[in-house]
């Protein structure tokens, strides 16, 4: 069987797991453990703490270290109010395209490294190739958080690290953070007609999020002169804003949704303690002096550090050699390369599909995309092959 056949094979397999992040991966990964045992992997699976959920560790080659590590999350994001044309767990081809949840970000690319992996086994290899299938990237990069200290702890130390996302196959040498929350403020209920009289979660909320847009303006002004990403400072977005329950109720309850992407270090330590400047200083005051209990929780759903650029990276070189390309970009989006980065790795991104597919109903990974993707993983086989 051909790779793009075994490929296709392996993808329609994984579309049909509806692993969202709110739901299991496990039958997935249990699925991928068994296919890459039988390629001759070492393979081992770390579940969370709850149990439902689980990442993937396998390793192909010499047990050394300076491997290289090929990266896959396994969650996608929810099909809910979406109009597709046909099941989104149910993998179709319509006009060279393969329509899927999951298709384009990003088991596609997991698929063709798992195709590839038979390959890898049957050749004489100088250096290990690892397979990291990884949980929850969709909502903070949790697995790959949780898998990074495990892996330290056994001493895996990967030189390398290609991250599969979508990138139309360009190589991708940086990108910001990603640094998401939810704020709970915890007011005091009463009557409309007397607001004095009570802790409105709601106004203070809203005072929140007047701090941010400010802090937004003063990130703008710290962009580095030579910054490289689009827009070239660090960003800040409220997703949302929520509470209170009606028209003559005073709100008790609120929180604040928001984001944060960092463009360089530093700018993330600067916002959150001029945030908690803020709310000791001049939110919770106020709300104590009229209700003692009233309170200010920042609950932290992510923090992933960015891909930081280097002047020096084999993941980069490698990847500019197996694709023929001559530099590497930057992308907007966050991903968990910069877990791998913390962890000493040379890290890079570059997988097949576009991200202006990701997400979006009707999701799809063209063919050929899908083909330069196989090609690439063959050439990364051939340039670890010990010469005979």
């Amino acid at each position: 069987m051909d790779h793009m056949t075994r490929t296709r094979e392996i993808l329609g397999q994984l579309i049909a797991y509806p692993t969202v992040s709110a739901d299991s991966n496990l039958a997935l990964i249990e699925h991928l453990a068994g296919l890459l045992a039988d390629a001759g992997a070492r393979v081992e699976v770390f579940r969370d703490p709850s149990g439902g959920k689980a990442n993937l560790f396998a390793t192909i080659g010499p047990d050394i270290d300076g491997g290289i590590l090929l990266s896959g999350h396994s969650d996608v994001v929810p099909v809910a109010d979406q109009a597709w044309t046909s099941d989104p767990w149910a993998m179709v081809e319509r006009d060279g395209r393969l329509y899927g949840r999951g298709t384009c970000d990003m088991k596609g690319f997991i698929a063709a490294a798992v195709a590839l992996a038979p390959v890898y086994a049957q050749k004489a290899i100088a250096r290990p190739i690892h397979f990291a299938v990884t949980h929850d990237e969709e909502i903070g990069c949790l697995g790959a958080q949780a898998l990074a200290p495990l892996l330290q702890a056994r001493g895996v130390k990967p030189r390398v690290a290609i991250i599969g996302e979508p990138t139309l196959m360009r190589v991708i040498e940086g990108h910001k953070g990603c640094y998401e929350y939810s704020v709970h403020f915890t007011g005091l209920e009463g009557h409309g007609s007397a607001p004095e009289r009570g802790v409105n979660a709601v106004e203070y909320a809203v005072r929140y999020v007047a701090r941010l847009l400010e802090l937004r303006e003063v990130l703008k002004a710290l962009a580095p002169p030579d910054s490289r990403f689009e827009p070239p400072w660090t960003t800040i977005n409220i997703g949302a804003l929520v509470g209170g329950v009606a028209h003559n109720v005073i709100a008790g309850k609120a929180r604040v949704d928001w984001e944060m992407r960092p463009a360089q270090p530093g700018d993330a330590d600067l916002v959150k303690a001029d945030l908690h400047e803020f709310c000791t200083h001049h939110l919770l005051p106020g709300m104590r002096a009229v209700a003692p209990m009233a309170d200010i929780i920042t609950e932290v759903i992510g923090e992933v550090d960015g891909l930081i650029p280097t002047s020096e990276n084999e993941a980069r070189e490698i990847a500019l050699a197996l694709t023929g390309a001559n530099g590497a970009g930057l992308v907007p989006f966050g991903t968990e390369a910069g877990i791998f980065q913390a962890m000493g790795m040379q890290a890079v991104i570059c997988g097949p599909g576009s991200i202006e597919q990701a997400h979006k109903p009707d999701e799809f990974i063209a063919l050929e995309q899908l083909a330069e993707g196989i090609r690439f993983l063959e050439r990364l086989g051939d340039r670890l092959q010990v010469a005979p």
